[in-house]
């Protein structure tokens, strides 16, 4: 990881933007971490089971839902289209049919990007091929998703980055040279950029998140956003990557695991959904602020057991301060240890009595 980043890229990076605005919704540091729903294929083609799963993500605390358009006949040979497709999460007997049973209309489309919108979500699809991304901004999307299966697809990110929309670029299947080829492209046309950390395994063992990428892609293409989008069968690892800098999570949806379809299988449900929510806001609460400070509820208990300087014995009026008259003890109201050298030498103006905490004025005492 330690590969240099390119000087072409790195001259992009003094003028981009620190957060990408989706939709009405900054995203970035600073910036509470966006949530998304990715219900992509989650419908089964079916328009109603579509508007159940965008209203259960907005109730699980969703902030965008994310569904998939694809020309089918563009994206796959005839010969991956015509093959047997006969397994339990098959909707169709060949893959092509398959495919295209999962593919929506216009009308239904702006249907469920009318009725995502008056819900408050952010409504935004991940486009497979150029007919797909030109239907998807005949109907206005407020952002697109480049899916990591597309990340070395260069025609199609020129395609879609001259849109001028937000662009979320999943990093899954690719070497670093990649990231960044792909990066640099959509950079030359468009600098509202995402990048997300990805694993491309359905569902993802622990072993194979790699979730100190988040960090490197932070470290590597800052002041971008980077983001996380998760495919693991639980939700510690999604939470975990706002611990690593995520400003975006992204994770598949679906209303019930056991449906027959593509993706239900490496889904979270709205239960689970909701959970990983609900930690991620406590998370950005722990993470608290880059700036060290004393909290107010700590101030009492510095006071009752931080170290003051305080007289090991008692102290004649005129007596020049050593060291050995001097010890540190709770409470901590007094002076701190860091002004011992200031106090020694001073000459006390008073009896100063054994076990008493040096006033402040001590340190304008004459010498």
């Amino acid at each position: 990881m330690d590969l240099p980043l390119p000087p072409a890229i790195k001259k992009l990076f003094n003028m981009l933007p620190a957060r990408v605005k989706v939709g009405t919704r900054p995203v970035g540091v600073g910036h509470p971490v966006f949530v998304i729903a990715e219900i992509g294929n989650n419908h089964n083609g079916d328009f109603e089971l579509a508007k159940k799963t965008i209203l259960a993500a907005k109730e699980a605390g969703a902030e965008a839902v994310k569904f998939q358009k694809r020309d089918v006949d563009a994206v796959f040979t005839k010969e991956m289209r015509d093959m047997s497709y006969d397994n339990p999460r098959s909707l169709a007997p060949t893959y092509g049919e398959h495919r295209k049973k999962l593919e929506f209309t216009r009308e239904q489309f702006i249907a469920l990007k009318e009725y995502a919108e008056e819900l408050g979500l952010v409504f935004f699809v991940t486009p497979f091929d150029e007919n797909s991304a030109d239907f998807l901004e005949d109907i206005g999307v407020h952002a697109y998703k480049i899916s990591s299966f597309d990340l070395t697809n260069l025609p199609l990110l020129v395609h879609v980055a001259k849109k001028g929309k937000p662009i979320l670029l999943s990093t899954g299947m690719a070497t670093l040279e990649e990231i960044d080829e792909a990066v640099h492209t959509i950079l030359r046309h468009n600098d509202r950029l995402i990048v997300n950390h990805c694993t491309s395994i359905y569902p993802t063992p622990d072993e194979n998140i790699d979730l100190n990428i988040v960090r490197v892609l932070h470290d590597r293409y800052k002041p971008l956003p980077v983001g996380y989008s998760g495919h693991e069968p639980d939700i510690l690892p999604t939470v975990a990557s706002v611990g690593l800098g995520a400003s975006t999570v992204e994770r598949h949806f679906t209303l019930d695991k056991t449906m027959r379809g593509s993706d239900h299988h490496m889904s979270i449900d709205p239960k689970d959904f909701k959970d990983m929510v609900e930690q991620i806001r406590r998370m950005e609460t722990i993470l608290g602020s880059m700036k060290k400070t004393i909290h107010d509820a700590e101030k009492p208990i510095r006071e009752k057991h931080g170290k003051s300087i305080v007289a090991k014995r008692s102290i004649k009026k005129g007596e020049r301060i050593t060291e050995d008259m001097l010890t540190l003890k709770s409470p901590g109201t007094g002076l701190k240890s860091s002004y011992l050298q200031t106090v020694i030498g001073r000459v006390a103006p008073y009896l100063i009595e054994e076990e008493t905490v040096l006033p402040k004025e001590a340190l304008e005492w004459q010498r």
